[in-house]
């Protein structure tokens, strides 16, 4: 593999869930919603591109991906359940359900799962224009 030094480029953006409050969605009734919604990330958090991909992903119990990076695709993952170890750029954060973070582009990053059960997240990959060409790295 091979070993990147790290620079500082953009920093982890992490939103945790819990601390966010439901507010009604746009198209309702202020006064008497049918619908609340929490808002995780605007248009301002996100890249200009093209949408790569949409996945739902499931991290086994124990498993950790490869450490990587993305020349020009910024990755924003959700998680719906488990708890999960973030590190990007060797930054490291505990996420669990309900929280989301956003990993720039050419940050290394990876996640393990720390829960005794399956994790599941969501990742949207937002391509500036190679179309997220992905590069393995280590942390040695």
């Amino acid at each position: 593999m091979k070993k990147l030094n790290f620079r500082r480029r953009q920093i982890m953006k992490l939103i945790r869930g819990k601390n966010l409050s439901y507010i009604p969605a746009s198209h309702e009734d202020s006064k008497n919603p049918q619908v609340l919604k929490k808002v995780l990330l605007t248009y301002k958090d996100l890249v200009k591109g093209n949408v790569q991909m949409i996945n739902w992903a499931k991290l086994p119990k124990g498993k950790k991906f490869l450490a990587h990076y993305h020349e020009d695709m910024q990755e924003i993952f959700i998680i719906m359940s488990g708890k999960i170890k973030v590190i990007i750029d060797e930054e490291e954060r505990i996420m669990e359900k309900g929280d989301a973070v956003v990993v720039p582009f050419k940050s290394i990053h990876t996640m393990e799962n720390v829960s005794s059960e399956n994790a599941e997240y969501l990742v949207v990959g937002i391509s500036t224009g190679k179309n997220g060409k992905t590069v393995q790295a280590n942390y040695e």
